[in-house]
């Protein structure tokens, strides 16, 4: 499987994507750089898919990924049952053009 090392050793990048998915769960909606959107993205879609399962099993493995309980709980409770007649395809990427500092491509990441 191909992704992209961010320009960080493994465990710094898992600790930044648990963050940024925790983050786009509770919020709802991120600004971040493209690249790091397409990584957050995928597991924000496992996590919205472990939301609709709705059993111990998944919310003990959410609860596993993810930093804080009142997101998990708002995973279960509000955003999965938003998603129960979509079959994925659950966040969207918009993009705003290039960063002013260094140029870097930025994106809203957002729940549909």
């Amino acid at each position: 499987m191909a992704y992209s090392k961010l320009g960080r050793n493994m465990g710094q990048r898992k600790a930044l994507i648990r963050n940024m998915v925790t983050s786009l769960l509770a919020h709802e909606r991120i600004t971040t750089t493209e690249a790091k959107a397409r990584a957050v993205n995928r597991i924000a879609e496992k996590m919205i898919t472990l939301g609709k399962k709705g059993d111990l099993h998944s919310r003990r493995q959410a609860l596993a990924y993810l930093m804080e309980e009142d997101v998990v709980r708002k995973l279960f409770e509000t955003i999965a049952p938003r998603y129960k007649d979509r079959q994925g395809g659950y966040t969207r990427i918009l993009k705003l053009g290039p960063r002013r500092g260094d140029g870097s491509p930025m994106v809203i990441l957002e729940l549909v």
